[in-house]
């Protein structure tokens, strides 16, 4: 070789030892600094130390020494060490610490021969030891890949009862409800598919509704009733199909102006009501009902799909009469700004009586439209009663010029009627203002948050439960009550299980809501912005909880050591006592779980002949801070209608304005990185059984693969089960399967419910955040899930509802 080559080598290795010693001073640099705050703070010393030794190897490489290397492996074998002493073998913990360092220590090595050319034995130790670090690394990843399946609990004895609700319970192969029948058990009795043929299942159909919203999340879960399947789109138009088909065969469109799209687009189900007056055959004499996002009860005929000319105003009654919302208290009322009410979720029927709730869009205004429960004639559309929280002296509709009470706590999810009692079972959420508590009434302290009975003759509460006094965490009741036969002194009690996004289960008597199992108080973090509102105590569920260990520093994660370290800062900056935190001014607050921790609208699922609960939910903490108003109007938190507004109102997903209090907020739902992965460990996502006789652990799983989670938003087409926040519930059947689909990775899967294994999964068109349905047509047993998408969790959208079956 020529001595001009020579030359010309030597310079491209000197510019590469010159780039890799920069990266590794600049990253030196970065941990030292950020690791001398992270002490001063009061946490590790880890990241000084290491940020000392990567800093002073990159030194060495820019003068070409060869203990450069040397230096770099004593950082990384501190690494090694200080990580397995914080979180053991346990792979994805080690990730953010180690994945990185050890990239970098394959490059040191890689560039060893040009810093020691002529020492031999000094390369084969440096290969060695890299070799061992690697091999280390992959046992590592071995033990954790193979411990990603349930953890099983010990077997025990188990009661032989049954759980059944017989009188709420779907007709044999019908799904004749949202939660399947009145018990909203999400069970079927259909056990053609089975955990050994559930392998064979196949895509049988698939129905595209043709409606895609920008704001897209249909959350659709069909029913079926008879020879015909019955849902609504996003926009709430309602269709009917044949279930061993999915031929469509009829369609009615109400035609829902897009401004009225609150920050999803979402119709979760329809509801059927037969008439006990009608003549059999007669038109409407079978009705499928269905709330809409623009406000309207609508009625159609189950055979035809055309407008019950009987009910309301040709088959509509509209429910933005007496709802309106002010800017200020003082101010005059402002006509309802579309978009900010909406129903979601389907009405439920008890003793002929149509209860209707209906979303307050959250984090606008303190006094917003009202939370409101009204009843109606299942026949005729007219208004049997309403419950205005602030007034219950009005029973029906307001007087001219009058309105229902501004701001009270509303209620949007999924409901529960049971006939007999003539009750339906409304889970609350908060007042408007979700996160300031100073302005709300001694009733609406008394009904945020809470499950209460109503009784549909009178439209008051019979009775009320509360799971969080005075919520400032955006705690709503978001999931459907699910009704039980519970053991309870030698007998059965009718009961039932309301879970909640702060990861407790609580077990009810059906009529007098007393609990089944003991509550705790427990005394909560005080202080805050409104210190002298924050209750001493909270009840805490002994029969089950959902809610993982306290956070600790250890528990923050990333991409690199960079990225968990600046979580590691934050999280030492943040107030985090423990559950219940309360929001703070101007200094951020964590809550865990966050808002979508829990249980959300999915709700659970229960097996009531082997008497097990099934609960997939979120492990996510959120990262919140309020800021005073004229902080609030300098980061533009304005409500939608505000003409300063220049965005979708600061709503849910991350900001909200709450006009009418002191403080905006910010909320930082996922609270992630700027790599955008979480700074909390995974797994974010699970599904657990449960003993419903004793509150028990069955198993407990990770729920969702990383296929299509990343880094910076990119998949990574990882199939391991990393556990992702998942939307929407499971069905369980009599054949022993949990089928569920929910999770980020766009896949539907079938678990057996007496292990936890995942049996059998299919890729969905888009994201399936839907909970799936169980029926049988002509002796067939069929799954259906819509896979729609959700833009708040980043699925794609989609507009099919797919169907399988076996061969």
């Amino acid at each position: 070789m020529s001595n001009d080559h020579k030359k010309s080598y030597t310079d491209i290795y000197n510019v590469i030892i010159f780039l890799f010693g920069s990266v590794l001073v600049l990253i030196g640099a970065a941990l030292s600094v950020g690791g001398a705050l992270l002490i001063y703070l009061g946490g590790t010393f880890y990241y000084l130390a290491a940020g000392i030794l990567v800093f002073s190897s990159g030194i060495l490489y820019f003068k070409k020494n060869a203990w450069a290397f040397y230096v770099y492996l004593a950082a990384f074998v501190l690494s090694v060490v200080w990580s397995l002493f914080e979180v053991g073998p346990s792979l994805w913990p080690l990730i953010p610490r180690l994945a990185g360092p050890l990239v970098l220590l394959i490059l040191a090595v890689l560039l060893l021969p040009v810093l020691s050319p002529a020492n031999g034995r000094a390369l084969r130790r440096a290969y060695g030891l890299t070799t061992g670090a690697a091999v280390a690394a992959m046992i590592v990843a071995v033990a954790f890949a193979s411990g990603q399946g349930p953890t099983l609990a010990a077997p025990e004895q188990r009661p032989n009862i049954a759980f059944d609700d017989p009188d709420n319970a779907p007709a044999p192969g019908e799904w004749s409800a949202y939660g399947a029948g009145a018990s909203a058990q999400r069970f079927s009795n259909l056990d053609q598919i089975t955990p050994t043929n559930v392998a064979s299942l196949k895509r049988v159909w698939t129905y595209a509704t043709g409606d895609l919203p920008d704001r897209y999340g249909s959350e659709l879960t069909p029913i079926k009733v008879g020879g015909r399947l019955y849902g609504c789109t996003p926009m709430n138009i309602m269709f009917a199909l044949d279930p061993a088909t999915g031929k469509e065969i009829w369609r009615y469109d109400p035609k829902v102006p897009k401004a009225w799209i609150p920050y999803t687009a979402a119709c979760r189900g329809v509801t059927y009501f037969k008439d006990p007056n009608a003549t059999q055959g007669a038109a409407c004499a079978e009705r499928i009902i269905e709330g809409t996002l623009d406000m309207r009860l609508i009625a159609v005929d189950a055979t035809s799909g055309r407008p019950c000319p009987d009910f309301g105003a040709n088959g509509s009654v509209d429910l933005t009469i007496g709802l309106a919302q002010k800017d200020t208290a003082d101010s005059p009322v402002a006509k309802l700004i579309p978009g900010t009410t909406a129903i979601t979720s389907a009405p439920v029927v008890v003793q002929g009586v149509i209860v209707a709730n209906h979303q307050v869009l959250d984090g606008q205004r303190r006094w917003a439209p009202s939370g409101v429960i009204r009843g109606y004639d299942a026949v005729t559309g007219e208004i049997a009663f309403a419950w205005d929280i602030n007034q219950p002296q009005l029973t029906k509709l307001p007087a001219s010029g009058q309105y229902y009470s501004f701001g009270t706590p509303n209620s949007w999810g999924p409901l529960t009627g049971d006939e007999k009692l003539g009750l339906a079972y409304i889970p609350m959420g908060n007042s408007a203002g979700d996160y300031f508590s100073s302005l709300r009434s001694d009733e609406e302290n008394k009904y945020s948050s809470a499950l209460v009975a109503l009784d549909v003759k009178t439209g008051k509460p019979r009775w009320a439960f509360q799971t969080v006094r005075k919520d400032v965490w955006d705690y709503d009741l978001g999931a459907q009550a699910s009704l039980v036969e519970f053991p309870k002194d030698g007998k059965t009690v009718p009961a039932l299980l309301i879970p909640t996004k702060r990861g407790d289960i609580f077990v009810l008597d059906r009529a007098t809501g007393e609990p089944l199992v003991p509550i705790e108080e427990r005394p909560v973090p005080q202080g805050g912005a409104e210190p002298e509102q924050r209750a001493a105590t909270q009840p805490f569920s002994t029969y089950h909880t959902l809610r993982k260990a306290d956070l600790t520093e250890r528990d923050m994660w990333g991409l690199s050591p960079i990225d968990q370290m600046v979580c590691r800062i934050n999280f030492r900056r943040a107030r985090y006592d423990g559950p219940f935190t309360p929001p703070e001014v101007n200094r951020h607050s964590i809550e865990y779980p966050g808002y979508n921790g829990g249980s959300d609208w999915g709700g659970v699922a229960v097996d009531p002949r082997r008497g097990v609960i099934v609960a997939n939910y979120n492990d996510m903490a959120n990262y919140n801070m309020l800021l005073p108003r004229a902080e609030a109007d300098r980061e533009k938190l304005f409500a939608i209608g505000d003409k300063r507004a220049t965005t979708g109102g600061s709503s849910a997903e991350g900001a909200g304005a709450q006009e009418g209090t002191p403080f905006g907020i910010l909320v930082n739902a996922g609270w992630q990185t700027p790599a955008g992965v979480l700074c909390t460990r995974p797994p974010y996502g699970g599904i657990r059984a449960i003993d419903l006789a004793t509150g028990k652990t069955l198993w407990d799983r990770p729920y969702g693969s990383a296929r299509r989670n990343g880094p910076f938003g990119l998949p990574t087409f990882l199939p391991t089960e990393i556990g992702t926040p998942n939307n929407g519930g499971a069905a369980v059947t009599a054949g022993g399967l949990i089928f569920i689909a929910a999770a980020t990775d766009n896949l539907i899967k079938a678990i057996d419910i007496k292990t936890g294994e995942i049996l059998w999964s299919d890729v969905l068109p888009a994201g399936g955040q839907a909970t799936p349905m169980v029926y049988e047509q002509n002796g067939k047993q069929y799954v259906a899930v819509m896979s729609g998408g959700h833009h708040f969790m980043m699925t794609p959208g989609g507009d099919k509802l797919v169907a399988y079956a076996l061969p």
